[in-house]
């Protein structure tokens, strides 16, 4: 091989490697278990994978990943082997993108290849892995057959093993949760509840039942007006017992997200405004939930909220929903579901017109 050819291969061999780690790193960003499960509700489940299988399989995909990042750069079985079963991996992801953009348009949301920490668009990523293969046939073509050996097939067992075994300590299979939730204390800048207090050293005089029969059948009672919806089970009560009656702001947040943050603050200076602002609780999602105290302290006041973990709340977010997640409930109904950072994430000046329009103006 001459040197030139050894320098290119080198370099596509390195290129390889490091689209190959990253991909991998970034899946696991900002935390293991976190990323892992965000990967399986919303990758894996679209796909027809089961609550039971997706977790194996985004672990060994992800191990693979690993371990082809590594092998890239040794010489045992290079050509045979590892090369082709590169392609074949990127030739794999890149069919399941091109249905992905036939069907859905394909040129947004994040088709996950790089996780959370570099967003990638279904058609960015189909240009990516095209580039990648074209370089992986090159090399093959460049690569002479004498480079490479076929004496240490354990070379290749034992990184890939070691890979996948890695991400599985790293990010252990939880069981499903059952309902695990976490009381919080009451609010500090708790809603003023007005009580009306009954006397009851004064003594009603009693009507004769005559008298009842008579007012019964004379006068004619109008039927009031009604100014709120039926009730409705919004689905919600196993978290909040009370979510269903009377107007409410539910919200999804994860601890540490600004986004949530960032929303939680709007939704405190609403609530200064207004007296009748909508009681607001929060789901949280089991992830750094030891800032949640931190979160309240930068969003300006304390709501009752409940803790669940990563999947279900996935789950209950809803399925192509992202945090943070505003809802306005009104005995169950929901009349508006702001989700995301984008189109329809939550805008204030926007709620705020929407909780003081009447019964009568709300369109579900």
């Amino acid at each position: 091989m001459s040197l030139s050819k050894k320098n290119t291969a080198w370099g596509i061999r390195i290129l390889i490697s490091f689209l190959f780690l990253l991909s991998a790193v970034a899946k696991l960003y900002p935390s293991p278990y976190f990323a892992i499960s965000t990967f399986e509700v919303k990758q894996l489940y679209p796909m027809g994978f089961s609550e039971g299988f997706a977790p194996y399989f985004s672990r060994i995909l992800i191990g693979i990943e690993f371990a082809l990042g590594l092998l890239i750069l040794q010489k045992n079985f290079l050509r045979s082997i590892v090369i082709p079963g590169t392609i074949l991996l990127l030739a794999v992801f890149t069919t399941h993108l091109t249905i992905v953009t036939i069907q859905d348009g394909g040129n947004s949301g994040n088709c996950g290849c790089f996780g959370s920490l570099l967003p990638m668009t279904p058609v960015q990523a189909i240009a990516k892995n095209v580039v990648a293969m074209i370089l992986l046939v090159w090399l093959f073509i460049i690569m002479p057959k004498t480079n490479e050996r076929k004496d240490n097939f354990w070379v290749l067992t034992s990184v890939t093993f070691a890979m996948i075994l890695m991400l599985f300590m790293l990010a252990p299979i939880q069981p499903p949760a059952s309902n695990f939730t976490v009381s919080a204390p009451e609010e500090t800048s708790a809603d003023t509840i007005q009580s009306t207090t009954v006397d009851t050293t004064k003594v009603v005089p009693a009507i004769a039942k005559d008298s009842i029969k008579k007012a019964v059948t004379d006068e004619v009672v109008a039927k009031p007006v009604v100014n709120e919806p039926e009730k409705h089970k919004s689905g919600y009560a196993q978290y909040f017992s009370n979510i269903d009656k009377g107007r409410k702001t539910l919200c999804f947040f994860v601890p540490g997200c600004d986004h949530c943050r960032q929303a939680a603050k709007e939704l405190t200076e609403l609530r200064k405004t207004n007296k009748n602002f909508p009681e607001i609780s929060i789901i949280f999602m089991n992830e750094e939930a030891d800032l949640i105290p931190d979160f309240f302290k930068e969003a300006g006041a304390e709501y009752p909220y409940k803790i669940i973990e990563v999947i279900p709340f996935w789950k209950v977010l809803g399925s192509g929903k992202d945090t943070p997640g505003v809802k306005y409930l009104w005995n169950g109904n929901e009349y508006k579901y702001y989700f995301g950072i984008t189109d329809n994430k939550f805008n204030p000046v926007d709620y705020q017109k929407l909780i003081n329009k009447p019964f009568s103006e709300l369109k579900k």
